[in-house]
């Protein structure tokens, strides 16, 4: 009574073969998965960050210059205020910075001079205040910058006083 062996050439059947391609597949597009998801999480950027100069001319005008800011913005988002701080928080001017009497124009009230002509609030450009013409140069005025789309304070500036 002999044992009578017989060998099959193939190593694995096509059904387990199936199975674990598909179960490779299911692996390696699981991993690509979460590599990428990681990039999803962080759409939106971080709120922007400014810092600024303010210098008083000995003609009434302030000029409050961009000294740096981490990100290109929107003129349209960008709202300033004049607030007096003498006794209550009030609100004498306000407006947004790319305002048709704002922008680019020379002589108002309140004036943005967009260095570059690029159209975005940057590094390097500056706003130019008339104090004289709304008597902001009592020392109790502040030049608030606010980000709308972030609804960020970019700066709250002490308006110095002038001696004429």
């Amino acid at each position: 009574m002999g044992l009578d062996m017989h060998r099959d050439n193939e190593a694995v059947s096509p059904v387990i073969a199936t199975v674990l391609l598909l179960a490779i597949t299911v692996l390696l597009s699981s991993m690509v998965f979460i590599m990428m998801s990681s990039t999803f999480d962080s759409v939106e950027k971080d709120d922007p960050k400014a810092s600024f100069s303010v210098r008083g001319l000995s003609n009434g005008y302030h000029v409050v210059t961009i000294t740096s800011i981490d990100q290109s913005l929107d003129p349209a988002k960008i709202k300033w205020s004049i607030v007096n701080e003498s006794s209550t928080r009030l609100v004498e001017s306000n407006g947004f910075t790319d305002d048709a009497d704002v922008y680019g124009t020379v002589g108002a009230n309140i004036s943005f001079h967009d260095r570059d002509a690029g159209w975005s609030v940057t590094k390097g450009d500056y706003y130019v205040i008339n104090c004289q013409n709304l008597n902001c140069n009592t020392g109790f005025h502040v030049f608030e910058l606010v980000d709308t789309g972030s609804n960020t304070v970019l700066g709250e500036l002490r308006l110095p006083v002038i001696d004429n």
